[in-house]
């Protein structure tokens, strides 16, 4: 296989991985794990394979002797796109154990490369440029750890360890991996990019540079290991070093021969970006207080090293390298690069503006059009690399040229030593570059302009739509620094004279997401823990509220207040603040018809219990959603979710069995996970997780028993009735078989508007619109469960609440068996015993058994008969 035929090939699956990053940021909100993917795709795809590709490209070019096979490198590129693939679609749909075996097949993969490229460079020999291999060689060696971390943190390591991990993912994987070899590749390509000569000591800085770059790696790295962030510190400083140092000869060269076309302007701004992430990582680890603030000081890091560095530098290195080593002919390699280059300029100004521009306190309008704006500036590229690859050979091509063969191929052959003038780019005129400039700049202004119109009150100058009333501003802004912790804002009273304008620093310091909205329309967005944000909330002419909007969060009293010093009082100020503690919108209360027909195909929540499972270690999945449910005929709600059901899975086992439960929080808010079938200390197991996040909550079942879980995020009331409760039924030991076996969870509905949440006003009020068994109003009248005569049936019974006591009672039927809150009421053993009736509170459990004695219809309802009148009730359907 000739050159061009091997590069084609090679470098597919970077291109793939490339597009699959493209296609995952348009409709990231739809698909799981979308920002752990964004990241990934980019820095596991795609530049993990143009390392592997293109280092063994640079090594053969750099190390003199005989040119190895290409075979085994072929084989490394298949096994790795095959980890790859694996660590993608596992973490996708939670599969720590293929997660781990990924990772474990991609470290080994690109170890076995650092040893190939060891072995040849040993070898070799001497070159001027040599020394540049062993930065691959360390750079490879690297990477194994790093997916080893990776795996760790897919495990779902919570608390401070998770912080550290990260950091020492991102340390070996990124600024080890990733930029020891775009640094050891830069010191020859850059200035062959250029197209002018490497600058004199280049090689003296290539030998000595690596070993500052690795000393920075693993001195960050044993920090964050030992948990002592001024070793951190210490390490990205050294790191930083290391590449101001590798950087003067570049300097040098970009001096004496400034770019105009697109590869070396790329990736200058990548050094450029990856220059300002070390200051940003330097600040953060002097300055957080916690491992936990730095966590999410990393994750905003993160996208900056992948969009900034990783993407543009590898936008440059393929759009210089692959019209070279394609060949064609010099016609063929000039006009495949001209292509490439095209509106290098404005792509260029385009993409590190809007980044830039990203990255600034803007309203969230600007900032999702600037990020769109960043994803067109790199994913330029693509489209021209494939009109590049399908164009033609032009009529002036050399006939007959051999692909690979022409003088300009040797620029990617041996780069130290490619002559000016090979594989010459159109090079525009100055003018056309500043107006290309000029337009890429534009756009990013236009777009920022855009949104902030479409939020006007970002705009200096004016009073806001919701202003009570009119005033005449007086140029002076009134500045707060608030705080979000422990659901409350600190502090929750702003005083400003009138006329002012108000603008609030408001930093998230709690564990949970919160936002920040006021009367007048001003927004934060939704703030993750460590997440701070600029509210700019206009010119105050009247007192104004503030609250969180998050639900439930502004009636459990996260509410602030701004007090317009000077200002007339208003009638709103005499009545007092409005926390608005009714859900908006009419209730959905009105459409309740306990008697209608549910629509034709409605089935009902399965109420047949789950057997036995077997083994004593149960792995289960606890998946968080939004979901429009019917929770009565005609009405609906949207509840939060555990599995898409409420309630949720009921699960099962014996005493001594654990259970491993990884909550998924894919949600629009944040939600958490207690099991009352377990005993252990609360803190991290039942911990509130935001949207996106994970967590592993492990237990052994002690004692028997049907036992409640249900979300325990404030206010936890709301939670429950919203949906997120569900049964865990632990087997009483030597329990006998029965015919049948059913489970009844009883819940209460506080309807909130049509497809709207739990009313919070209603549940503080204890006022429910129906009480329900599984989920839904009457549902086993119109499904009734089924049995047949001289049956014996298990019917167990848990009150969910969060508020009803039940009374579950059969109509005709007698309870030969009850068993309640971990012991038998009646064993079963006396034949004239009997009971009418199960008595459980809110969170309690047990079990009755009976038989039925004739065919017929027998109700079965909650004897609080209020309860029973508004859905408590259902139907034992018994056959002769």
């Amino acid at each position: 296989m000739n050159r061009a035929g091997w590069h084609l090939r090679a470098n597919a699956p970077a291109v793939f991985w490339l597009v699959a990053l493209v296609v995952v940021v348009l409709i990231h909100r739809n698909v799981p794990a979308s920002g752990w993917l964004m990241v990934h795709l980019l820095f596991l795809g795609a530049v993990t394979n143009s390392i592997l590709v293109w280092s063994w490209h640079f090594a053969q070019a750099l190390l003199r002797g005989p040119t190895p096979s290409q075979r085994g490198m072929a084989v490394r590129l298949v096994l790795l796109n095959v980890a790859v693939l694996a660590v993608v679609v596992s973490m996708v749909a939670n599969i720590w154990l293929l997660t781990l075996l990924g990772s474990i097949l991609v470290g080994a993969v690109v170890a076995a490369h650092a040893v190939v490229l060891g072995l040849r460079a040993r070898k070799a020999l001497p070159s001027r440029f040599g020394a540049t291999v062993w930065y691959y060689v360390a750079a490879c060696l690297l990477l194994p750890v790093g997916a080893g971390v990776g795996a760790a943190l897919a495990a779902n390591v919570g608390g401070e360890a998770h912080a550290r991990l990260l950091l020492v993912h991102l340390a070996v994987n990124v600024l080890g991996f990733v930029g020891l070899t775009v640094l050891g590749t830069l010191m020859t390509l850059l200035p062959t990019m250029l197209r002018t000569r490497v600058a004199d000591g280049a090689d003296s800085v290539a030998r000595h540079g690596v070993f500052a770059l690795l000393a920075g790696v693993l001195l960050t790295t044993a920090g964050a290991a030992a948990g002592v962030m001024f070793l951190c510190t210490v390490g990205l400083l050294v790191y930083l070093g290391g590449v101001v140092y590798v950087c003067i000869p570049l300097a040098k060269a970009v001096r004496g021969k400034p770019p105009v076309t697109f590869a070396p302007l790329s990736a200058i701004a990548a050094l450029v970006w990856l220059a300002a992430s070390l200051v940003w990582l330097v600040g953060l680890t002097a300055t957080s207080g916690s491992w936990n603030g730095l966590h999410h000081g990393i994750e905003s890091v993160a996208p900056v090293l992948a969009a900034g560095f990783a993407a543009q530098v590898l936008g440059a290195a393929l759009s210089y390298l692959l019209p070279v080593v394609l060949g064609g002919g010099p016609a063929m390699v000039k006009h495949r690069t001209a292509i490439l280059d095209r509106a290098a300029v404005f792509r260029v100004v385009l993409t590190n503006s809007a980044l830039l521009a990203s990255l600034l306190p803007v309203p969230s309008l600007v900032r999702v059009g600037t990020t769109f704006l960043v994803l067109a500036g790199l994913a330029w590229f693509l489209p021209l690399l494939g009109m590049a690859l399908l164009q033609k050979r032009p009529e002036s091509s050399t006939p007959g040229a051999r692909p690979g063969a022409p003088a300009a191929a040797s620029a990617a052959a041996s780069p130290a030593a490619a002559p000016a003038g090979t594989a010459t780019a159109y090079n525009p005129a100055p003018g056309r570059r500043w107006g290309m400039a000029a337009a890429g700049l534009a756009v990013v202004v236009l777009v920022m302009v855009a949104g902030i119109v479409a939020d006007p009150t970002a705009l200096p100058g004016l009073t806001r739509a919701g202003d009570q009333t009119a005033v005449t501003a007086t140029g002076k802004t009134t500045t707060v620094e608030m705080t979000m912790k422990n659901m409350r804002f600190h502090p929750d009273k702003v005083d400003v004279p009138v006329g002012n304008r108000l603008v609030i620093h408001v930093t998230n310091v709690d564990s949970m997401v919160h936002d920040l909205v006021t009367a007048g329309g001003a927004e934060s967005g939704r703030l993750y823990p460590g997440e701070q944000a600029t509210v700019d909330v206009g010119v105050i002419g009247a007192p104004m509220d503030g609250w969180c909007s998050i639900v439930g969060h502004r009636q459990q009293g996260m509410v602030f207040s701004i007090v317009a010093t000077g200002a007339a009082p208003t009638a709103s100020d005499m009545a007092g603040m409005d926390h608005g503690m009714a859900t908006a919108g009419p209730s959905a209360a009105s459409q309740l018809d306990f008697m209608k027909e549910p629509a034709a195909g409605f089935t009902a929540h399965n109420a047949v219990i789950p057997p036995l499972p077997t083994g004593t270690v149960h792995n289960v999945t606890m998946k968080v959603t939004d979901q429009l449910t019917e929770v009565a005929a005609g009405v609906k709600q949207t509840l939060w979710t555990y599995n898409g059901s409420a309630p949720g899975p009921t699960l099962r086992g014996k005493i001594g069995d654990t259970f491993k439960v990884t909550l998924i929080n894919d949600a629009t808010m944040g939600h958490s996970i207690d099991f009352h079938a377990g005993a252990l200390a609360p803190d991290v197991p039942m911990r509130t997780i935001n949207p996106g996040e994970r967590l592993t909550y492990t237990f052994t079942a002690t004692r028997a028993g049907i036992w409640m879980y249900h979300c325990s995020t404030m206010p936890m009331s709301q939670h429950i009735a919203n949906g997120m409760f569900g049964a865990v039924i632990i087997d009483p030991p030597k329990l006998p078989k029965v015919d049948k076996e059913y489970v009844l969870i009883q819940s209460e509905l506080y309807l909130g508007p049509q497809g709207g949440v739990a009313d919070l006003a209603k549940i503080q009020a204890d006022k429910p619109d129906a009480v329900v068994f599984n989920g839904y109003a009457n549902q086993y009248d119109f499904r009734p469960l089924t049995a047949k005569v001289g049956e014996k049936v298990r019917v167990w019974v848990l009150d969910a609440g969060p508020n009803r006591a039940t009374a579950f009672h059969v109509v005709g039927g007698q309870f030969s068996t009850v068993w309640s809150e971990g012991r038998y009421l009646l064993d079963g053993s006396d034949p004239a015993a009997g009971s009418q009736a199960l008595a459980l509170a809110p969170a309690q459990g047990g079990f009755v058994e009976l038989a039925f004695p004739q065919a017929g219809n027998y109700p079965f309802v909650s004897h609080y008969m209020v309860d029973a009148e508004r859905g408590a009730h259902g139907v034992f359907k018994v056959a002769g």
